[in-house]
């Protein structure tokens, strides 16, 4: 990690120390996952398990598990692992829970009555990454809200061979409809259908570039299907003080930069010295972990920041907006009102970015890639639909007519103002 003074910096050297490493693609990764999109959307099953035995070494037909297949998956799963899922699934069903909205009822004018009503989305995909590092916790993330909106169907896909503690933590949820397929080809048979795996309105979950591109690409058709938000490589950023522990710090970095090389870590320190601590323990700490090339390519990329104050430490994040945030402060709370642009914040030295990935109750999907300054991290709102309803009296209309007419002649929609006026007329008759 490289180590700098924020004073030292030029303005342009300001924009480009918080600038991500860019994600290269010479165009190529956008054609073939347009390719595996369309051939799938015109092919189906047959496209699918081309891709799947290509992409994937699928060895069979067989995509979508049965109900004996995730009765042995869930058999196989160690107790222990069992007990901690259940405890994670408590906590979060808990957290999202309390998210379920009211009814809104107002009565804006007498006579005139304005509703807000929310619904379940009626379909929903949930995408969970498998390979090196299949991530169960995710399960929980996606699929509890799911549970909770009480949307009709929920269907889960991740790359073969799936993990035993991915299907049950799956079952935990409640859902039973596991296929087998991953990459842009499982996005692609979510978002459009085949002969076996259903389409759905709107897909959840992370993955790799491939798999964030077909993500993209479907949410931009029509045919296609709604995501849950832009996603980029994961990030943290730490502000620490001289009363924070730097291998408290180290270990939060490396949480972070242990999910692939192309994430990045951030530290924001008050303390001169800090910054040096903490590399030191980086270093140290590293070389325990059994992703540490991974790291390694990770911190290469990230940067140590000394700042003159902790409000110039939050105007920094705040510019940054990273992913996570975590404050370790003597008084942590204090410098909540100052932080604005984060997927979720840590606070207090006894508060690792890991309780909040796998199990304190909030959702670890969240955005990334600077979405934070205006996506919010994934919660029940996202598996609901918002829809409004009004009803108008008698008098309601007479109160709002001369309103709406003289808006509808400014607009030009004759129409619009005759259908207040022929009913308004019918009242004037009436009477």
């Amino acid at each position: 990690m490289k180590i700098v003074s924020w004073k030292d910096l030029n303005e342009q050297e300001r924009v480009d120390i918080l600038t991500r490493p860019a994600t290269a693609d010479d165009g190529s990764k956008a054609k073939l996952v347009a390719d595996i999109i369309s051939n799938i959307r015109n092919r189906g099953d047959e496209a699918l398990l081309e891709y799947s035995r290509k992409f994937d070494r699928l060895e069979s037909d067989h995509i979508k598990l049965t109900a004996d297949e995730i009765k042995s998956a869930c058999d196989r799963v160690d107790p222990e692992l069992k007990t901690a899922l259940k405890n994670a699934y408590d906590n979060i069903s808990m957290f999202h829970r309390a998210q379920k909205p009211a009814p809104v009822v107002v009565n804006t004018r007498p006579g005139v009555t304005c509703e807000l009503h929310t619904h379940p989305i009626d379909s929903v995909g949930l995408y969970v990454p498998g390979g090196s590092a299949p991530l169960v916790s995710t399960v929980l993330m996606l699929a509890v809200p799911a549970q909770i909106a009480e949307c009709p169907k929920v269907i889960l896909c991740s790359p073969p061979p799936v993990s035993d503690a991915i299907v049950y933590a799956a079952t935990l949820c409640g859902v039973n409809n596991i296929y087998t397929v991953g990459g842009a080809q499982a996005i692609a048979a979510m978002a459009y259908g085949t002969e076996t795996v259903p389409k759905v309105n709107k897909i959840f979950g992370p993955g790799n570039s491939f798999v964030t591109e077909a993500k993209k690409q479907v949410s931009a058709d029509f045919r296609g299907a709604a995501i849950d938000m832009p996603a980029g490589p994961s990030e943290v950023l730490v502000i620490a003080d001289e009363s924070a522990n730097p291998a408290f710090a180290a270990s939060d970095l490396l949480s972070q930069a242990e999910h692939g090389p192309d994430s990045q870590v951030v530290l924001l320190s008050t303390n001169p010295n800090y910054g040096s601590e903490v590399v030191a323990e980086v270093e140290k700490q590293v070389q325990e972990l059994s992703r540490k090339d991974i790291a390694n390519r990770a911190l290469e990329k990230s940067i140590a920041i000394v700042c003159e104050s902790l409000e110039e430490a939050c105007a920094i994040s705040n510019i940054y907006a990273p992913e996570h945030l975590i404050v370790e402060t003597k008084e942590p709370r204090a410098l909540l009102p100052y932080l604005r642009n984060a997927g979720s914040i840590f606070i207090g030295g006894w508060t690792p970015e890991s309780v909040g990935d796998y199990a304190s109750g909030t959702n670890h999907t969240l955005p990334t890639y600077g979405y934070a300054k205006t996506c919010s991290s994934l919660g029940l709102a996202d598996y609901l639909r918002r829809y409004t309803v009004q009803e108008a009296t008698t008098e309601g209309l007479t109160n709002l007519s001369r309103t709406v007419e003289l808006m509808a002649d400014a607009e030009g929609l004759t129409a619009h103002k005759r259908a207040v006026t022929i009913r308004m007329d019918i009242l004037r008759g009436a009477k």
